[in-house]
């Protein structure tokens, strides 16, 4: 039993991490820059990992591809919806928005993706999954054992770190527009929120005045949370969103 526990484990993360390239691509592509796409800091989407080991649980029997791409479909659009629920609960923001794409439940989930999460599910279950066994039943016990004590402890740390430099975000935004309005009242002005509004400010603004800004940003907004709106480009907080376009404008590139 616990070996087995330790498989899935290991799946778990393997499927993460190709989560992880896969959205990486996607969204560098998109956003013509190199991303890090994951919530976590390490190389890993959970959401992949453990969309993929359910289905390799529940699916790993069955040999039609029909009967597993809709169990996969149906599946991963309830664990996707359910996750941008706890999420928002938990941090009071949306992480992705499917509200431009056709077909869509609240923005949290899309026909299209649903699509493809399907079709990854019938590509886990008949494609890869039997050469991952393989190659996880080829790790001795003894070496077992300790990758995954050493991998989940790393696991563990990183959302620890990731859960506490996000939590209280608001409030940091909060702080930010406050410290922000104090540098601009210093430079003889007011401050108006927006990444248009922002933009407009930003060459209208002293070298001088840009770095004391975004110097002011630095020491308030943490890495995590950097991270986060660099990632997340859907990353959206109910009655902050002028704040958050504000601060990836003034965290873009130098111009």
């Amino acid at each position: 039993m616990i070996i087995a526990l330790e498989h899935y484990f290991l799946w778990f993360l393997f499927y993460s991490f190709v989560g992880w390239v896969y959205e990486s691509i996607l969204v560098s592509c998109q956003q013509h820059r190199l991303v890090n796409r994951g919530f976590l800091n390490g190389p890993l989407c959970p959401i992949y990992g453990t969309g993929a080991t359910l289905a390799i649980a529940v699916l790993g029997n069955v040999h039609n591809p029909v009967i597993i791409f809709l169990v996969s479909m149906v599946g991963a659009t309830i664990l996707e919806y359910s996750t941008s629920w706890v999420m928002e609960q938990l941090f009071h923001a949306r992480w992705w928005d499917y509200s431009n794409f056709r077909f869509n439940l609240q923005g949290r989930v899309c026909l299209l993706g649903a699509l493809v999460f399907g079709l990854g599910g019938v590509g886990v279950v008949l494609g890869s999954q039997p050469y991952v066994e393989w190659a996880t039943d080829m790790i001795p016990l003894p070496m077992l054992h300790t990758l995954v004590t050493v991998l989940a402890a790393l696991v563990i740390v990183d959302l620890a770190v990731t859960v506490a430099g996000m939590l209280g975000f608001e409030q940091v935004l909060d702080s930010v527009a406050q410290a922000v309005q104090d540098v601009a009242a210093r430079a003889g002005g007011t401050w108006q929120w927006g990444a248009d509004a922002v933009s407009d400010k930003m060459r209208e603004l002293s070298q001088d005045t840009l770095e004391r800004l975004r110097w002011v940003i630095s020491g308030v907004v943490n890495a995590q949370q950097k991270r986060m709106l660099k990632s997340f480009p859907k990353f959206q907080m109910p009655g902050r969103q002028d704040i958050i376009d504000s601060l990836r404008e003034l965290m873009g590139p130098r111009k």
